[in-house]
């Protein structure tokens, strides 16, 4: 299986103006999803919380749930576990639905605090909804990657597209990504995802960033589906470009995420934990800091004379020893004066200079 063509889509784009890709600050996504209960006043707390979090947008979901499943469609395993086994997964989805016009207000408080609006569309009409209110850039979640009407539907509204893998093959994911640019995406970017809740960390299978970044040439991130905050910035010192996590006002709420997500405090301690990562990754040039000078100067040796030696005298080995601190000739250049002669009288325990030889 051959990759999409790199060349179809840049490495960098920008999201309202924010660049995407590396070297650039990693997008950091407070997924909010259906962690608002189905409740349009709990989804305007939540923005508030990632905003004071220092979260650089919130995501929620858009649907209409007699669109997207059958009245008999199970739940699935973690969804039972936080749910109970007490009605279908249609009814669970229906109690958390918002209302089509609750997202314009979700927007426009998102932008009033400086933060990207984004929701994932799982129907057309979601997309057209979504696409009206001047959404950026559209999430196509990780059940989709094999729902090509969707895919190209999405496309269609010329946005850069984040698209999760969670459960899908390399050639599934190929697949998608085909599919996407010959309806018109020319700017993506792929998110490396595990889809159970939550993820064990030995599932996280971190080193698909890079196989990503080789095979599609794209901008990739992390949808984090781990416990705490520990694997994300491992995700971001391996190439992630934008990270998702669960976000939740209180991770004791009912409902089916509440569990695999972070609270306000998890979620400010990851973004400080990624930022600190993206400083640390530094420019891969390898030279001394300005903090090391200090060091460098007393952690260092220059050559002394072993004793006192007089002008004329050519240097051996045994006239020279490495001692702290640094300043003169440094010990690696040791070679360079050995058979030179002095220009000087030295005494013993001198601090040897290049003026000294002649």
């Amino acid at each position: 299986m051959s990759a999409a063509p790199a060349l179809r889509f840049p490495r960098t784009f920008t999201i309202a103006g924010r660049p995407i890709g590396a070297g650039h600050p990693c997008l950091l996504i407070a997924e909010a999803g259906v962690n608002h209960n189905g409740s349009a006043e709990l989804a305007h707390r939540l923005i508030d919380a990632a905003a004071e979090a220092g979260a650089d947008a919130v995501k929620f979901q858009t649907f209409r749930t007699d669109g997207l499943l059958t009245s008999d469609a199970p739940k699935a395993a973690y969804q039972v576990a936080n749910t109970g086994t007490g009605g279908s997964q249609q009814s669970m989805l229906r109690a958390l639905e918002l209302q089509p016009d609750v997202f314009a207000g979700l927007s426009e408080h998102c932008a009033r605090r400086g933060l990207l609006f984004l929701s994932t569309p799982f129907d057309h009409e979601s997309v057209d909804l979504l696409s009206a209110l001047g959404m950026p850039a559209f999430k196509v979640p990780s059940g989709e990657v094999t729902h090509p009407a969707l895919l190209e539907h999405v496309a269609a509204q010329g946005r850069p597209v984040l698209l999760s893998t969670g459960m899908a093959t390399l050639a599934e994911v190929d697949e998608a990504v085909r599919c996407l640019s010959g309806a018109g995406c020319r700017e993506l970017a792929l998110l490396q995802c595990t889809s159970t809740y939550p993820a064990p960390p030995e599932e996280a299978n971190l080193r698909v960033i890079g196989t990503y970044a080789q095979a599609f040439g794209v901008p990739v991130g992390f949808s984090d589906h781990t416990l705490g905050e520990a694997v994300a910035p491992a995700a971001v010192a391996l190439g992630a470009v934008m990270v998702e996590k669960h976000f939740t006002l209180d991770t004791a709420l009912p409902g089916p995420d509440h569990r695999a997500s972070l609270d306000p405090s998890g979620f400010r301690r990851l973004v400080a934990a990624v930022r600190a990562v993206e400083a640390a990754l530094g420019d891969g040039i390898k030279r001394p800091t300005a903090g090391e000078m200090d060091t460098r100067a007393v952690a260092r040796r220059s050559l002394f004379v072993r004793h006192a030696l007089p002008a004329g005298h050519r240097l051996t080995a045994v006239d020279l020893v490495a001692l702290r601190p640094a300043g003169g000739i440094a010990p690696n250049h040791r070679d360079l004066i050995l058979g030179r002669r002095t220009t000087r009288p030295l005494t013993g325990g001198e601090r040897l200079d290049w003026s000294d030889l002649a």
